[in-house]
């Protein structure tokens, strides 16, 4: 299980349809929001 780094959900790496890469690792998200929210800012959420 991974976090969102914006909500702190637990979610499914296995599963979850929602990720970004980032400086070279992977974050997953809950929800389509979550990461907009992400890419937005990703070093204020690093």
């Amino acid at each position: 299980m991974a976090i969102d780094p914006i909500c702190k959900m637990e979610v499914d790496e296995a599963s979850v349809k929602f990720t970004s890469e980032f400086k070279g690792n992977t974050y997953y998200f809950c929800a389509l929001g979550c990461k907009a929210e992400f890419e937005a800012n990703p070093d204020k959420y690093v």
